[in-house]
Order: structure tokens, then C-alpha cells, then sequence
């Protein structure tokens, strides 16, 4: 028996190696051979003898597997996802990896450059203020605050020209590749005190203007711009570009650095001061230098270019000894670009990931010996676990006695990262908040790194996160100029010496710190845009800080605590009421709750949840005002603009969550009634419903009506009423789908006519009771059951749960019973099984998610407007959306419905439908096995699939949702609308100089359509629903009082002339056209011809329906007759139909 159980686990073991990897084949053979000469039954039978099966018995063949079998799976599972991973990864490191070809195009214009700027010619020495030396075509890049510094200046050759940076350590990566060239100033021009009052910054941003005047002149280089390093206004930059068809394909960035060792490293201990109070106010004061206010960030910046040699040679050594060192910096710069990390002020950069990987190398956290793909894992796990702005860390060995302890730094700058001098902070420069978004950003890839249901290669290195579709509200600081009042009132004078004039950053942190602690407990995670490196032209004085782009901020919520609109502070009576009521200003008030406690709270405006989605834009402001001193005026919040496409109501303006409410709290109310009912002939087994409304995703939920009598006239025989004569088309009553089930018994009949009847027999016996104890006005039909109940209309369907298999079932002529599948079966399983159960289960998601629905409701409207409700249905728009908070990698759950309705845009327009089916696992119940299991089903029957494959825990296979719609052709210009709308909306939100006008993106371009059929706008009972709000409204039969009452004569349910109106239109015309129109108000019906539909076709007598004939010679053929069509659509939309506009005449060609 011990032998049968080692062949056993060796058939188990042997299907993992082959599918894990190819090439051990050959020993797997030789590992096979002893087992199967065992099962012959005899050695020397020569080849032809057959192979047997060892007979295991019943108890080994289903014996569970062990522990060790259960982790060699495991193991062979992870290591599959994991290998995936890494091949990607190495297939993207041949991406952007320079080619041979562009290394000799850098490495021919960078000998050329170093030759230039070999031959500067030399120049008097002047005093540093003198720019006589200077033509005036070249301008210093350097703002010269204050004015005037000592020192001599003069133009020499450089003492030497080298290359630094990602260039020679080839972890310079494409598209955008910048290598940098070192040009050392001579010591003579230098004096060892211009460390003092940025005399050595002036001196290096004129040495680069003497550089960039004499390379003007020469004809080997291509365009000539300045730039600064990272943001930093004291390290200006010359960027070089070679001439000709190259120009754009690489930039060389000119640094100017003062000899090796020119100044004492302990002159920039971030507590010494170097911009004395006196030079930089103008004023005398009585301080002397052990009195002034350190100088941190200036002290850094000189440092920075002192170092810069001796950090390459450091990173050099570490490349030498880790052979994927270069590849893991590579990795970590796509992921740092990806997130907008890289680039502007404060980054966190190539360099800075360089300087990491070589500390994780030097702490043994990494081994020499690992891959690029582990070096980029461990790099992410180490920012995940470490925080920089609490305990910082240290390249330097054994620094000397005058280098800052890691406290001195961290009493200085919010982030500390020490290089291996001990001397400089690498994160000088970099905010907390930065930090943060970092570490947040780490962890996120973290989560999704190991799960084999996320494309964890697109989602790590391949999916663009900007803040825009990152943050869940986003606010931007416009006019900058007034940041000089909020240092002025803060009184950051010290610290605006130290940033040498530059009033942006001085205040950010304060204003970061303000937030932080007002926002609080509402938010996860606050960001903020890095300022970009600004460029400029050599002729052009440097540009002015308040130049610069608006200060963009981002809010990443805490769902639960966001909307709140109480702030509750400390006891009256506690020490820290005088910090809340500082910090809250006039807002702050003494309040008494239910508990007894009289408390400071502040108390913000927010009635519906449209309203309290925006509590953060109050608190935000009204700090920004009282401690910043920056006005409202000056504050662009981007929060909720999208919000206003389905926002109604003007006293308490919403967005559909109350409405939702309402008729949410009106269904479960008639659900608990009908399980109460008594005198049914069977009883009632569930009671579902089957509306968008009850999941929170209709666009407008139906709101309770008060009906306005004088309106209609009565109709005596069904007690309704029927609108007059002249009026408009009264208000359209959409009625909420509820599924009744009732019990199965062997009464129930096998004849589908017959079901009905008893069905129909049902509806009437509940019209009954519902009348008799709750009086509610109901009218059974055969088909359904409608109740008039709180101003809405429930449309109750009775459903028999083996109906659809009798549907099915029919007997041949041999009178065999026959089943077989159709779509009435189908669609009655659609609309009692499968919507019941995804109304309940998205249900249940809008409780996890409270913006989720109305991230429906946005993405719908958009779908709606742009004409494409027909081809993505609700139920597949919903689907769309659940996605977004079931699997957001690289992102985290939308909590906010404008960044949901972008995420959606960009999932529409971006995924490859083609090759891919969208996973949507509500509920989680898939597992890792269906995953594949889908995924392999959906390749082997592309064919036959739907073109949008969407997969559910209980549809895997067909994706009944879209089985209809959309064709290819609809859902290829789904994609091109919404990558269009998601840029337009995108530039709207984030750029203040365009005047914003979010409902441009609902606009459809209607240039597309042969034929328009304008409608009486009058007889559109949805009018009011409309993208752009009509001129005229018509009064349609609804009063405005609150009021609602069940019960009264029963109204006109489910008219809406737009929609029958199309379905006529289809029926008789959709074999030559297509029919769009925006269901919501939409005033335009848009018509498309089918080419086909034009093709000339032998003429039959039985085929003329609106056809003319057309006779060539002896043959008579038949085309469809325009005119005449066009004639009918007017006659059969008459009174509706305003006038039709035919735009094209695609049909005389």
C-alpha cells in the first residue's frame, strides 16, 4: 500500500512541473522511469508491451491531500503568478532601456557639448551685481532678491567637464531621457565665504548664463532653455537639445558645480545660518550669527551641488556588486512615474530611488544576488513599514564628528534621508504629505502584488494614476501671489529667508498642517501636487513664483466619516476648548448633547447627501480664510462638479439618495404587508425587487406624486384618469418591478397558458386583499399587478418557480417530451431569478459603498445622453460600476461619485474587451481556481462570446447581461466617446483657465446622423430631466405639495410617447436604420441608415414595404424609398414629431 501511495503523489505532482516549466522534461523522464518499469508487468517484454496503471484502492484514490501536497500546489500557484510578473517586467525592461543607437546619439552630442563649453572664453573680473559682461540676449536665470551681494565674478573655462547621474549608471530610462553634464567652476571664481547670502548661487546661475551665451552662437545645438533642479530656484539648469530630426528625443542637462571640496561641509549643518536677517530685510538688527534663525534649506541646496561626484561614485560601486541593480532602479522610476512622483519639487526621484535601493543593499535588507523584480518588492515592503518622517535613515558609515545627528535633521525637515556624506538630506525638499502618499501608494501595490485575480503587472507599472482619478475630491490654489499674506500672517519670515524668497513653499507646510488637523478623522490621505520645473527661454528673465501652475490638493476620504457635519470638540470646561475655538474661529459654538455633555462643536451646512459630500469644501475654506488669509475667490474646488448633471431639487438640492430612500422605505413597507397577507390560495415565499430604484442606480429615482385632478378627466369603468384633451402629456409614473414568489404544489399546472391563467388569478385575488386591508388602489392585469401606494406605483409580477422549465419543456410528434432552451424561457428567468438577485446584491454594495450608486446614476446619465442606453443597458452600466469598488487596483474604492464616473470612463475606454472578459466578483464568492477557470472558457469560445464579456459569480460562461448588446461597431465608438469625454472632462477640472462647463462631456455630437427628428418638446413628459435645463418647463399634471396619500383614482402608468414612439420606429424601419435617443428629456431622435439597407435588391412583390423600384435596362431592383420613409416617420409621430431634418443623402450614391 506504501508503494501505490508514492505513484499516486507522483501522478499529482508531475501535470505542476510540466505546466511550471518546459525544461525539466528531461529529468522528469528520468524520474519517471523506475515507476513505470514497476508497472509493466514483466522487464523484458520489449516495447510493445503496454503500460498499466497501478489499481489504487478506494480509499488512496479519494484519500485528501496532505499538507505537503496542499503547499506544493500552493507553491506552484504563487510561483506561476509570480514568474507572469516577472516576465512582464523583464519584457518592459527591453522596453525602456536605451538602444545602442540612441547611446552613440547622446554619447556624439555630449562630446561635442563638452568641447563647447571647454572653449568659454574668459571675461574681467566685475563685481558679482556687474552684468555688463553679459549681452543682453542672455538673461540671468535667478531671481535677484534682494538685489544686490558681495563678491567678484568672472567667466573662465570650466575646470572639468563630466557626466553624473542615471546616464552612466545606465538607469537612465525612455521615454524621457535626460542625461547630465557636470561643468566644475574654477576655483578662482570662487571666494570659500560665498556660502554666505546666496553669493555662491548667483555666482553659479551667471557662470550658466556665461555657458548658455556662448553655446547661443553655436550651430551644433538644437534648442536652448533654462530650467531649475527639482523646482529649486537656487540650482538653475541648462538644457541642451541636439539640432535636427533628434531634437526631442533626448535632453542633456548642463549642472554648474563648485570644485570637490571647496567648502567645509560643516558650514551646512541644517541649525548654522548662512542668509544673515540683515542682508535679506535690508533693516539693521541686533542679532548675531549664533542668534540667527537656522537656514536648513538653503544649507541643502548649496550642498547638493558640492556632492553630486562623490554620490556616483557611491551608486558606481553599488552597481559594481549588484548585477539587477540597475534594472530595480529602472522598475522603481516606471512606478514613481506612473504616480506622479518623479518630477517637480519635493519628488521622490531616480536619484532618490538609486540611494535607496544602495542603503536597503547596505542594511542587507536586499542581497546582491536578487532580480530586479524582487529588488522592486522589497524597495515598495521597506516605504510600506518605514516611516522617513519619524525615524530617518542613513547612507553615511561613519560620519565625522561635525555631521547632524538624525535628530538635528529631523528638528529641521519633516522627511530625513542622510546621503553617505552624513552631511546632506537627500528628502530636503520633500513634505510629509509627500511621504505619505508614498508610503500609501507602496501599500496599495502591495495588496494587489500576490492577488491572481488583479493584472498585477498593468495595475503595478502600466496604469497612469492621476491625481484627478486618484484622489476622491480635488481643490486648487489659484491665484499664488496671496500665499505672501499667509507667510506675512504667520509670520514665517524666518522660514521664507531660509527658501530664499520662494512664498510657495515657505506656506505649504503650514498650509498642509492646517488641513491635516482640520480635515482629521474625514480623511485617509492628503496630497498635493509637486510644483513642476519650470523652463524657460535663455532671452527671458526667470519666471516669478506667482507664475507658476495653481497649487492642486487631494482628498482621499474615510467613507464613514466624511459627510459628518458635526465636529465635536473638547468639554467646556478642558484646557484644549481654547485651542478648538483658535482653530475653528467664529464657526466654533457651545453645544448640549443627548449624553448630558455640553461640548465645543461646530455645526456645518448639509441637509441632503449632495450637500454633506461637501462639508470638506466648508472646512476647507473657511481655514484657508481665517488662518491663511486666502480668500474664497481664490479657492477652485473641484469636488462635486459632475455631481450637477442628476441634481435636483432646488430648496434641498440631491442626487438621487433620498428619492432612493423613499421609495426603498415605500417597498419594504408593501413587502412586510404582502408577507402578512392572508386568504391567498398558496402562500407567499419571497418578495424581491426587480427596479433600479431599489438598488439605488436609477438616474432619477421615482419621486411620490400629488396629483393635480383638474388635469385629467375621470374614466368612470377602470376608475382612471386620462389626461384632457390640449394638455400636455402628463408626468411619466414609472412603475417599481416587484417579484412575488409563491409556493410550488402539485396543483400547479404543466401547461404554460394555464399558469398564466392561474397567475392571472393571483394578481386579482391581491388586488383584493390589498384593497380590503390597506385600501390601497390597485389594477390587476394578466400580466402584473399595479399599486398605487404613497404617491408610487409598484408593478407586482406573481412568479411560479418552475415555469421557466415548463417554458422549456414541449412534446414532438412521437409524443416524446422534448426540452429545449428559448428565449422566452430565458428572458422570464431574467426578469423573476436573475434581476431579483442582482438588485439585492448591489443592494447590499451601496450599503458597503455610499457613493456607489451614485456613481450609477453619473455613469448612466453620460451613457443616456451620449445615445448609448440601448447598446450598455442598466443592469450592464451597474455591473460596470461594481467593478470599480470590487476591484479597484491600482486604485483604491471610489468614494466620491465624480472620481468613480472617471474611473469609469477610463475601464469603458480602455479595456481590452477583446482578449479579456471583466471579472466582477459580487459578493466574493469566486475563487482564485474560477478565475481561471472563466478566463479559460472565455479564450476557447471567444467566437461565439459576446463582443463586452462580462462575468458574474453566477453567470461564468455566457454573460447573459450583454448577450444582446453591444455589437462591435457600438461598443468600438463607446470606447472612442468615452476616452474623448474622460480628456475634455478631465482638462475642464484641472485647468482654472477654462471656463467650466462640465456638461460639455453629456453633449453628443449629433454630425454622425443621416436624418434628426426633432420633437415637440411639450409632449416629452421628462422634459425636466434634460443635460441643459429647458427654456420653457410645462405644468404636467403634479402638484407641489409634500403631501402624498395611497388610495384615489388611478393614474396614466408607464406613458411615455418618446419611447413607444421608438419602439414603432424599430419595428417598422430597424431593418434599414438605427434609432437613438437620450431617454431622460431627450428632445432628438438621431437616425443612422444601414449601409447594407441601400444595396439594390431584385425586386419582389412580398419585399416592397417602403422600397421603390428602380429599373436598369431588363432588370428591375428595389431601394428603399427615403422620401416616403421619411414621410412616415412624421405621420406616425404625429403631434409628437416637430419636424424631421434630413442631413445627409447617403442614399443617391
Amino acid at each position: 500500500m506504501k508503494k501505490k501511495r508514492t505513484v499516486a503523489e507522483e501522478s499529482v505532482e508531475i501535470p505542476l512541473l510540466d505546466s511550471s516549466n518546459d525544461d525539466d522534461d528531461d529529468q522528469e523522464e528520468k524520474d519517471e522511469a523506475p515507476v513505470k518499469a514497476k508497472r509493466t508487468k514483466s522487464e523484458g517484454n520489449g516495447e510493445q508491451e503496454a503500460i498499466h496503471p497501478v489499481k489504487l484502492s478506494r480509499n488512496d484514490l479519494y484519500r485528501p491531500p496532505s499538507a505537503e501536497e496542499l503547499n506544493q500546489l500552493k507553491e506552484a500557484e504563487t510561483l506561476f503568478h509570480c514568474s507572469l510578473l516577472k516576465m512582464q517586467m523583464e519584457e518592459l525592461l527591453k522596453e525602456v532601456a536605451l538602444s545602442e543607437r540612441r547611446k552613440q546619439q547622446i554619447d556624439s552630442f555630449i562630446q561635442t557639448v563638452t568641447k563647447l563649453i571647454q572653449t568659454v572664453p574668459e571675461s574681467p573680473v566685475v563685481e558679482v551685481n556687474d552684468l555688463s559682461w553679459l549681452s543682453g540676449a542672455v538673461k540671468v536665470p535667478f531671481l535677484l532678491v534682494p538685489k544686490a551681494t558681495k563678491g567678484k565674478f568672472h567667466m573662465a573655462p570650466p575646470a572639468s567637464v563630466n557626466l553624473i547621474g542615471s546616464y552612466p549608471l545606465d538607469t537612465c530610462i525612455t521615454p524621457h531621457i535626460v542625461v547630465d553634464l557636470a561643468a566644475t567652476i574654477p576655483g578662482d571664481v570662487l571666494h570659500p565665504k560665498d556660502v554666505l547670502n546666496q553669493r555662491f548661487p548667483r555666482k553659479r546661475a551667471l557662470y550658466l548664463a556665461g555657458l548658455a551665451q556662448h553655446l547661443k552662437s553655436s550651430s551644433d545645438i538644437g534648442t536652448m532653455r533654462y530650467s531649475c533642479l527639482h523646482g529649486n530656484r537656487l540650482r538653475p539648469v541648462l538644457l541642451l537639445t541636439p539640432p535636427g530630426k533628434s531634437s526631442s528625443s533626448f535632453t542633456v542637462c548642463v549642472h554648474v558645480l563648485p570644485p570637490p571640496g571647496f567648502f567645509k561641509p560643516s558650514r551646512f549643518h541644517p541649525e548654522r545660518n548662512n542668509i544673515r536677517t540683515e542682508w535679506y530685510t535690508g533693516q539693521q538688527t541686533s542679532l548675531t550669527e549664533s542668534s540667527e534663525p537656522p537656514t536648513p534649506h538653503y544649507n541643502s541646496s548649496v550642498l547638493g551641488d558640492l556632492l553630486p561626484r562623490a554620490h556616483l561614485q557611491f551608486l558606481s560601486a553599488v552597481r559594481s556588486q549588484c548585477s539587477a541593480f540597475s534594472d530595480g532602479v529602472a522598475l522603481l522610476k516606471v512606478w514613481l512615474h506612473q504616480r506622479e512622483l518623479d518630477q517637480g519639487t519635493g519628488c521622490f526621484n531616480g536619484f532618490l530611488a538609486s540611494m535607496l535601493l544602495a542603503y536597503l543593499l547596505m542594511t542587507h535588507r536586499i542581497s546582491n544576488t536578487m532580480t530586479a523584480y524582487q529588488l522592486l518588492r522589497n524597495s515598495l515592503n521597506f516605504l510600506v513599514s518605514t516611516d522617513l518622517t519619524v525615524n530617518g535613515i542613513s547612507l553615511a558609515k561613519d560620519p565625522d564628528s561635525t555631521a547632524a545627528s538624525l535628530a538635528e535633521f529631523h528638528k529641521a525637515f519633516p522627511v530625513v534621508f542622510v546621503d553617505p556624506s552624513g552631511h546632506l538630506n537627500l528628502c530636503a525638499d520633500m513634505t510629509a504629505c509627500t511621504y505619505k502618499q508614498l508610503q500609501h501608494e507602496a501599500s496599495v501595490s502591495m495588496e494587489f502584488w500576490d492577488n491572481p485575480s488583479v493584472d498585477g503587472f498593468h495595475c503595478l507599472l502600466m496604469t497612469p494614476k492621476p491625481v484627478i482619478r486618484t484622489s476622491d475630491h480635488i481643490f486648487q490654489l489659484c491665484d499664488l501671489v496671496k500665499l505672501q499674506s499667509s507667510c506675512k500672517k504667520q509670520n514665517l519670515l524666518s522660514e521664507l529667508m531660509d527658501h530664499s524668497g520662494n512664498y510657495v513653499q515657505t506656506a505649504l507646510p503650514f498650509i498642509l498642517l492646517l488641513l491635516q488637523q482640520g480635515l482629521g478623522q474625514r480623511i485617509h490621505l492628503l496630497t498635493h501636487s509637486l510644483s513642476p520645473d519650470p523652463e524657460w527661454s535663455v532671452e527671458s528673465e526667470a519666471p516669478k513664483y506667482k507664475s507658476q501652475p495653481p497649487l492642486s490638493f487631494g482628498l482621499l476620504f474615510q467613507p464613514e466619516q466624511a459627510v459628518s457635519v458635526l465636529e465635536r470638540g473638547p468639554q467646556a470646561d478642558s484646557p484644549k476648548a481654547a485651542e478648538f475655538r483658535e482653530m475653528w474661529g467664529p464657526r466654533s459654538e457651545l453645544r448640549r448633547f443627548q449624553d448630558g455633555a455640553i461640548t465645543e462643536a461646530v455645526l456645518w451646512d448639509g441637509e441632503s447627501m449632495y450637500q454633506k459630500r461637501l462639508v470638506s469644501k466648508q472646512i476647507v475654506t473657511h481655514l484657508l480664510q481665517l488662518h491663511a488669509d486666502i480668500p474664497e475667490s481664490c479657492l477652485r474646488y473641484m469636488g462635486a462638479a459632475v455631481d450637477d448633471v442628476i441634481k435636483t431639487g432646488s430648496e434641498v438640492p440631491g442626487t438621487g439618495e433620498e428619492d432612493s430612500l423613499v421609495v426603498v422605505q415605500s417597498y419594504d413597507d408593501l413587502s412586510r404587508k404582502l408577507w402578512r397577507l392572508e386568504g391567498l390560495p398558496l402562500s407567499i415565499t419571497a418578495v424581491q425587487g426587480a427596479h433600479p430604484a431599489l438598488r439605488y442606480t436609477q438616474v432619477f429615482p421615482p419621486r411620490p406624486l400629488k396629483l393635480d385632478y383638474s388635469f385629467f378627466d375621470r374614466e368612470k369603468t377602470s376608475k382612471s384618469l386620462i389626461p384632457k384633451k390640449g394638455k400636455p402629456c402628463p408626468a411619466y409614473i414609472a412603475p417599481i418591478t416587484v417579484i412575488c414568489n409563491v409556493e410550488g404544489s402539485g396543483k400547479w399546472p404543466h401547461d404554460r397558458l394555464a399558469i398564466r391563467h392561474i397567475k392571472a388569478a393571483f394578481h386579482i385575488r391581491l388586488a383584493e386583499l390589498l384593497k380590503m386591508h390597506h385600501d390601497y388602489t390597485c389594477r390587476p392585469c394578466p400580466t402584473h399587478l399595479d399599486v398605487w401606494k404613497d404617491g408610487l406605483v409598484f408593478r407586482i409580477q406573481v412568479a411560479y418557480h418552475r415555469e421557466p422549465q415548463v417554458l422549456r419543456e414541449s412534446v414532438n410528434a412521437d409524443g416524446l417530451l422534448v426540452v429545449r432552451d428559448n428565449e422566452e424561457a430565458q428572458n422570464l428567468e431574467m426578469a423573476t431569478i436573475h434581476k431579483p438577485l442582482l438588485t439585492s446584491t448591489l443592494h447590499g454594495l451601496q450599503q458597503q459603498h455610499p457613493c456607489f450608486g451614485a456613481v450609477c446614476r453619473l455613469a448612466k446619465r453620460w451613457l443616456a445622453a451620449q445615445l448609448f442606453s440601448d447598446d450598455i443597458t442598466e443592469d450592464t452600466a451597474d455591473l460596470l460600476v461594481a467593478s470599480l469598488f470590487l476591484h479597484p487596483a491600482p486604485f483604491t474604492s471610489p468614494s466620491s461619485p465624480q472620481v468613480g464616473f472617471l474611473r469609469f470612463l477610463h475601464l469603458l475606454s480602455s479595456f481590452d474587451w477583446r482578449n479579456n472578459p471583466l471579472i466582477v466578483n459580487l459578493n466574493n464568492q469566486l475563487t482564485a481556481s474560477d478565475y481561471t477557470e472563466i478566463k479559460n472558457g472565455f479564450m476557447a469560445s471567444r467566437e461565439s462570446l459576446p463582443v463586452m464579456f462580462i462575468a458574474t459569480p453566477k453567470d461564468k460562461k455566457l454573460s447573459m447581461w450583454t448577450k444582446r448588446a453591444p455589437s462591435v461597431q457600438m461598443l468600438q465608438r463607446v470606447m472612442m466617446v468615452a476616452a474623448e469625454s474622460l480628456k475634455v472632462l478631465e482638462h475642464q477640472l484641472m485647468d482654472s483657465s477654462q471656463i467650466q462647463d462640465i456638461r460639455v462631456v453629456m453633449r453628443p455630437p449629433l454630425e454622425a446622423y443621416d436624418v434628426l427628428i426633432h420633437l415637440n418638446p411639450k409632449q416629452v413628459p421628462l422634459l425636466s430631466q434634460a443635460v441643459d435645463t429647458p427654456a420653457v418647463n410645462f405644468s404636467r399634471g403634479v402638484m407641489t405639495d409634500d403631501a402624498v396619500q395611497s388610495g384615489g383614482a388611478m393614474p396614466v402608468i408607464d406613458f411615455n410617447p418618446v419611447s413607444l414612439y421608438l419602439t414603432e420606429l424599430r419595428e417598422a424601419f430597424g431593418d434599414l436604420a438605427l434609432f437613438f435617443c437620450d431617454p431622460y428629456g431627450g428632445t432628438v431622435i438621431s437616425v443612422l441608415w444601414k449601409p447594407k439597407a441601400f444595396v439594390p435588391a431584385p425586386f419582389k412583390t412580398s419585399q416592397m414595404s417602403a422600397r421603390t423600384v428602380d429599373v436598369t435596362g431588363d432588370e428591375a431592383s428595389s431601394v428603399p424609398n427615403v422620401e416616403a420613409i421619411l414621410e412616415d416617420f412624421q405621420i406616425l409621430g404625429k403631434g409628437l414629431v416637430k419636424s424631421v431634418e434630413a442631413r445627409t443623402e447617403k442614399w443617391s450614391f
